[in-house]
């Protein structure tokens, strides 16, 4: 006789306090996504005051029904993100260990995996956990209170996996305001560097740590970077704005152009640009100055580019921002568009979630007909694979990169 199906018994050591979610919310869960947000809660049932910010608990369906292992926050509109789907898995010293070893498997397949983004949170089961890998060096960010209350774990499952000489948890995102979280950046084994080794694609940088950008680089552009080279001409002049380290600016040079100009607002980031250029046998001119401000004075210079790089800042950061964003975008790579030299090529970016690339594309449309330009799109890419999308989760694609051909024929 068969037994009627039931949600699976959990053993004692296994049990958390229960959180359970209205009637039909579990369907997107069901489809893979990993984020619960506060208004799908029975909070009747189960309150969410009853949780500490961190805490773990039993996500259920209206029907009490097993769904997931889960932390949550109270405080945050997304108050529980899952951690395990299995019943018999909860989250222990065992799953966080399996989790990174998954995932530095992933990054050994790709390439060097002592220089790359190691874990990207959701992408890789973690959220709210980012661990990039610097040689001996690995610094993470933890953007949420449940991988706070994780954080013991998370260093003992590092330092068992990659026996690195210093984890450093660089804990100063916005994010964590969401979440009600302190801005830390300290060592939790090993010392502090002031920055970071990076070798890629054969070149060597240094990258501030502390006062830098994310955890010192960004590995998300690496693939673009590697993609740049095959549309390097022999003395080609460069432009790189928001260049940060100067990593576009280099990659260039090593591959057969000329010249090339890093323009950025941050005197340090120049600095250490003009000096990663020297460790790799190169030489840039800095340009410190705001973006817009930096191509309207080149523009009214005369000067002209044959590669225009635009890796700026992520101008939409909330849904609110949108028309504004778009408009900086437009206007951003109109200029850009006014330096290029006839057949030159504009490689335009944008780490915004909240701008579709339809709408990137759309903003290097608009401006090319207002520049009186023609734009062929030879490659439309997205982060690197370090940074691996969540098929369920949208949120986990966010860079956007096109490589255009710019003509002065209008078409």
């Amino acid at each position: 006789m068969s037994l009627p199906a039931t949600s699976p018994t959990l053993p004692v050591e296994h049990s958390a306090p229960v959180l359970r979610l209205k009637r039909g919310e579990e369907r997107r869960l069901l489809a893979g996504h990993l984020w619960v947000f506060s208004n799908e809660i029975d909070t009747e049932r189960t309150p969410l005051v009853q949780f500490a910010p961190g805490a773990l608990a039993v996500l259920r369906s209206h029907r009490d029904a097993f769904l997931a292992y889960a932390y949550v926050n109270p405080h945050a509109l997304i108050c529980a993100r899952i951690l395990s789907r299995d019943p018999l898995q909860p989250v222990n010293d065992e799953l966080i260990g399996a989790r990174l070893r998954a995932a530095l498997a992933l990054r050994e397949r790709l390439g060097d995996a002592r220089y790359c983004r190691w874990v990207f949170g959701e992408s890789d089961l973690l959220p709210g956990l980012v661990l990039d890998r610097y040689g001996e060096v690995v610094v993470g960010q933890i953007a949420t209170a449940g991988m706070e209350a994780l954080r013991a774990t998370l260093e003992s499952a590092v330092r068992h996996v990659v026996q690195p000489q210093a984890l450093i948890w660089k804990n100063d995102s916005a994010a964590r305001d969401l979440e009600q979280l302190p801005h830390v950046v300290h060592a939790a084994c090993g010392e502090l560097p002031a920055e970071v080794a990076v070798v890629e694609a054969g070149l060597s940088f240094a990258a501030p740590l502390a006062a830098g950008q994310k955890t010192g680089w960004f590995y998300d552009q690496s693939g673009n970077r590697a993609r740049l080279r095959r549309y390097i001409a022999p003395g080609a002049r460069v432009l790189d704005v928001c260049s940060y380290v100067g990593a576009w600016a280099i990659t260039a040079l090593r591959a057969g152009a000329a010249q090339a100009c890093c323009v950025d607002s941050s005197a340090a980031a120049l600095e250490y640009a003009t000096a990663n250029a020297r460790r790799n046998a190169a030489t840039i001119e800095p340009l410190r100055a705001d973006a817009f401000d930096a191509l309207r004075t080149l523009l009214a210079q005369g000067a002209q580019f044959d590669v225009v790089v635009l890796d700026p800042p992520a101008f939409i950061k909330r849904k609110k921002d949108i028309p504004q964003g778009q408009a900086a975008y437009r206007k951003l790579n109109q200029l850009a568009l006014g330096l290029l030299a006839a057949g030159g090529l504009l490689v335009s970016c944008s780490c915004s979630y909240h701008l579709s690339a339809e709408e990137l594309l759309a903003a290097i449309q608009a401006a090319a007909r207002h520049s009186g330009r023609f734009v062929q799109v030879l490659e439309a890419a997205g982060q690197s694979p370090d940074h691996p999308l969540h098929p369920a989760i949208p949120e986990t694609r966010y860079l956007k990169a096109f490589f255009c051909r710019v003509t002065r024929a209008v078409g």
